[in-house]
């Protein structure tokens, strides 16, 4: 980054501002360090397996427990693999220029807030992206911006083991909040289910998720609590009873969940004494009233564009920091309109060091999206369609996406950030079709050989009575 001089730059955010969690740098160097230590998978409730038979039913036997009393079979996860500068580099545009098509899509329908993960979503479908087939497969690549099949695995497999050392080495000044960034992912299926073994295999090299054994089809109330309090405690608790009641039951097959916790302090905190209310500008001109924090010498990247100010706020280690584009007054419609990977990009390269008189507002909310609705109208309609889906490398048995949630928080103070998000897919059995017949009008019947088709008795029924 270019040093300009230390020139006094004043930002307030007292107009509407958009909030980007930049990802993208994290994910440009994700894949390209593979000294992690395996691992072996981490899941939730019950038990966990993987099987080496080519078609496997849930439970394997001799499962092999490990020091928590979970039970794991004979796949462990790989370490994390050293991916080219171009495969890593094709996987972060996959993500980014997901996050922004799905930005533009939910922001053309949604007034308010918004928080999401497209980390998470993609993560969550990746898992699924391992048994689809068909054009099933195609459309998941084309909307979620995904890899071929084995690059795109190990390319999750190197984004996890990043991440998961982004800590190491964090000086957390002596009252700073710490720094904590966690992904899980988890997998439940039903009990005597015959699912792939190389889908198994997948989920428990490259994501760390072993198999766990429930009923949907006896007990689905029971399996949606029991993830539903996975994911609680995989959030520290902000997001609980994310599955609501009836959405899996006794067609449910598999449960996918991802869940990604963040906690940061900020490199340069607020002064608390400093935040007084101020007013906050709607963009249709009303003024709401809204904590606002004020840092007076904050020295961070800053540069001022056409139409909008740009600032980057590092987070305690400075390897995770949050992008805040402030549009110009009455210029909010014209500069969201333009967003994508390359004009995020453009903001932050063309920030140079300022001393930044910065105010800004304390916020924290949530946003729940039903990615059932969403998802089929950004271009991936056949993955949810019970008759046309292809996730035969799942089980040969008919499935389809049955419903697919995604819940975020983020809660924004003097002291820094704390955001989560879950992504949950349900994969169901395509039911019977269902049809009324009634009898009650003359009717012709013929009983026929099974096999050859050779007719053994045939007549017609004009009176049953008489």
């Amino acid at each position: 980054m270019r040093q300009a001089p230390l020139i006094q730059r004043a930002v307030s955010t007292s107009r509407l501002l958009i909030v980007v969690m930049l990802l993208g740098g994290l994910l440009a160097v994700a894949c390209g360090d593979a000294e992690n230590p395996d691992a072996t998978p981490t899941s939730g409730g019950g038990q966990t397996v993987a099987t080496a038979t080519p078609t496997m039913t849930a439970p394997a036997a001799d499962p092999t427990p490990t020091e928590t009393g979970e039970i794991i079979g004979e796949f462990e996860r790989t370490g994390p693999p050293a991916l080219s500068n171009t495969e890593a580099d094709a996987f972060v545009e996959g993500i980014n220029a997901f996050a922004f098509d799905f930005y533009r899509f939910v922001t053309e329908q949604h007034d308010g807030n918004l928080i999401y993960s497209p980390a998470s979503i993609e993560l969550a479908f990746s898992m699924v992206y391992a048994g689809a087939r068909g054009e099933t497969e195609t459309q998941l690549a084309d909307v979620l911006g995904l890899l071929p099949q084995d690059d795109q695995h190990l390319a999750a497999n190197g984004l996890d083991g990043h991440l998961g050392k982004l800590d190491v080495g964090v000086r957390v000044p002596e009252e700073g909040e710490p720094f904590e960034l966690s992904i899980a992912n988890a997998v439940w299926g039903q009990r005597d289910y015959p699912f792939e073994a190389d889908f198994l295999q997948t989920l428990a090299q490259h994501y760390g998720a072993g198999m766990n054994i429930v009923d949907f089809e006896r007990e689905a109330e029971a399996a949606r609590q029991l993830i539903n309090e996975w994911i609680a405690d995989r959030t520290q608790g902000q997001i609980e009873d994310m599955i609501p009641e009836g959405a899996l039951d006794g067609m449910t097959r598999l449960v996918l969940v991802n869940a990604i916790y963040f906690k940061a302090g900020w490199l340069f905190p607020f002064d608390a004494s400093a935040t007084a209310d101020s007013a906050f500008t709607l963009l249709d001109g009303a003024e709401v009233t809204a904590p606002m924090m004020h840092h007076r010498a904050a020295r961070v990247p800053y540069a001022q564009h056409d139409g909008y100010q740009a600032i980057a706020l590092p987070y305690t280690g400075e390897t995770v920091e949050m992008v805040v584009v402030v549009p110009d007054a009455g210029q909010f419609e014209a500069i969201e309109s333009q967003l994508s990977p390359e004009f995020l990009a453009a903001a932050r390269a063309g920030a140079d060091t300022y001393d930044v008189n910065l105010r800004m507002p304390k916020f924290d909310f949530k946003s729940d999206l039903d990615l059932t609705a969403i998802l089929p109208e950004m271009g991936m309609p056949v993955p949810f369609d019970s008759a046309l889906a292809d996730v035969s490398g799942i089980s040969d048995t008919g499935l389809f996406i049955d419903t697919a949630l995604h819940s975020a928080t983020i809660a924004v103070d003097e002291q820094g950030t704390e955001a989560t998000a879950a992504t949950v897919i349900a994969i169901a059995e395509s039911a019977m079709p269902t049809a009324e017949v009634m009898l009650d009008r003359p009717f012709v019947f013929a009983i026929t050989d099974a096999r050859t088709g050779a007719i053994l008795f045939m007549g017609r029924v004009m009176n049953p009575v008489g």
